[in-house]
């Protein structure tokens, strides 16, 4: 239940922001901050990275990607409405799949094969570079310790996924020939997938988070995110090819 009016406007430094400001501020964020401003995505998106520059980064996305259910699990484990676990559970399906059913994660090892990465080395983390670890793990324990809808603040990242996921999907068909076209699933399950939670997960973000603190907290954890996922690409970006020394 939301606060009444008067407690709102007196939580945080100033008035609240009228929805539509608040969504203004979350998407600023966004135009500054996520990763499709990246110089590797930049360069990945442009075909300018080696056949190593791309299994390096396959390689060590694929963390990122089997670390998703387990945040999104958390957010369920913390939420306590059970119309909104009905719905946020949807995610986890998504990325683990079912018996039988291929999910994001399968399809992540698909694409990582379609690179000539072998599958049993993403499984067994065998390129994985500490940064990513760190910057992973960081999302991981935000989603564990903060309280569950500013986890949910900080997934809006995904408002902006169908936007690189164009451009990388477009990348892969015109500038890496190499790469089978058979193993890109995942970036086609993701244009429907993304736009799906985001709106879902603004609409939870914009209802409960009507106090001018709550929202600032908002904007926080999206920032956050960007952070995490700014700084795994700084550790790919920089971290040593696959198969060589550390």
């Amino acid at each position: 239940m939301s606060a009444p009016a008067a407690s709102r406007a007196s939580v945080g430094g100033g008035e609240p922001w009228a929805r539509d400001e608040f969504v203004r501020r979350l998407r600023g964020v966004l135009e500054r901050r996520y990763h499709h401003l990246h110089p590797f995505n930049q360069r990945m998106h442009s075909g300018e990275l080696s056949r190593e520059e791309l299994q390096r980064w396959v390689a060590n996305r694929f963390y990122y990607q089997i670390c998703i259910p387990v945040k999104d699990a958390l957010i369920l484990s913390s939420c306590p409405e059970r119309e909104v676990r009905q719905q946020w559970i949807q995610r986890i399906i998504d990325h683990d799949g079912r018996p039988g059913e291929e999910g994001g994660i399968e399809a992540w090892l698909r694409l990582g094969e379609a690179m000539g990465v072998p599958r049993d080395d993403l499984l067994s983390q065998r390129h994985l570079l500490p940064g990513v670890r760190f910057a992973v793990d960081a999302y991981v324990n935000f989603c564990r310790f903060k309280p569950w809808l500013e986890a949910v603040a900080s997934s809006l990242t995904e408002m902006f996924a169908p936007l690189i996921v164009k451009e990388r999907l477009a990348a892969m068909l015109s500038h890496y020939k190499w790469v089978d076209p058979d193993g890109l699933q995942y970036f086609k399950n993701r244009l429907t997938q993304a736009p799906r939670d985001a709106e879902y997960a603004l609409g939870l973000v914009t209802e409960r988070f009507q106090g001018r603190a709550e929202q600032e907290r908002a904007v926080a954890a999206l920032e956050f995110k960007c952070d995490v996922l700014w700084c795994l690409l700084d550790a790919v970006e920089r971290g040593p090819l696959p198969g060589t020394p550390r």
